[in-house]
């Protein structure tokens, strides 16, 4: 069925507790014209606040749909903990299956930044334009996975104010193929009850010495992804399962 996603106030009840939905913009366009669905269709709509509506189409108006719900029910696709993801930039177009493939995986929030190693740079005019069109990456991914939410992928930042935005979660698990490291498997059996995590992954030169330094400082736990290098654009998916394998499943 196909789903859709709104802002929470999008939602109305009348004084009977009958509920009913406006969907506007793009997706209503893409409902009429694209999907060519009629009055007595079903769709499925999120509201940004894990909660999932089965509802049966109204009305059309211009750009807009009404559709009356038929029931409500909480999201069971999004995971237990908030997971944001720091990846430092790629080259090409990598960041792009990244994120892809990162909200199949379950994450809450992406943020793009820049590390000493990585080669290809996201600065000036591009920053809020790329933002733009990966939040459209994002949302394409959350419907065809079935989330409840949109994860939002932030504009490219720098490394430190990356690392210090991450150091206010729960626990900050930095990625690392260098010594000192623990296992990923262990830090996530020592953290199950964590609300919030945040995950930091290089590019495809890895990080300085002086950064891991610097993550380490603020708190951050290097951990080791096992016995095997794996590619940058890799190396997310495979954490974010480790991490649905320990907490959620």
């Amino acid at each position: 069925m196909p789903r859709f996603f709104i802002r929470a106030d999008q939602v109305e009840y009348d004084e009977n507790g009958a509920g009913s939905l406006v969907i506007t913009g793009e997706d209503a366009h893409h409902i009429s014209h694209s999907l060519r669905m009629a009055t007595g269709d079903e769709i499925t709509v999120c509201d940004m606040q894990k909660n999932v509506y089965e509802c049966k189409i109204s009305a059309f108006g211009e750009d807009t749909v009404r559709a009356d719900i038929i029931s409500q029910s909480p999201s069971d696709t999004e995971p237990p903990c908030y997971i944001k993801l720091y990846q430092a930039v790629p080259k090409g177009d990598k960041l792009e299956t990244i994120i892809q493939k990162s909200v199949e995986c379950g994450v809450s929030e992406i943020i793009p930044f820049m590390s000493e190693r990585c080669i290809a740079k996201i600065e000036g005019k591009d920053v809020s334009k790329k933002a733009q069109r990966h939040n459209k990456i994002s949302e394409s991914a959350a419907k065809q996975c079935g989330r409840g939410i949109i994860p939002t992928v932030r504009e490219a930042m720098k490394f430190k104010q990356a690392m210090d935005d991450a150091s206010k979660s729960d626990i900050t698990i930095f990625c690392y193929e260098g010594d000192g490291t623990t296992s990923l498997k262990d830090i996530l059996r020592e953290n199950k009850n964590v609300k919030t995590v945040s995950l930091v992954i290089g590019a495809e030169g890895g990080f300085s010495l002086k950064e891991v330094d610097y993550a380490l400082s603020l708190g951050a736990k290097a951990a080791g992804l096992g016995k095997r290098i794996l590619r940058c654009e890799t190396a997310p998916s495979f954490a974010l399962a480790c991490i649905a394998y320990e907490l959620e499943l």
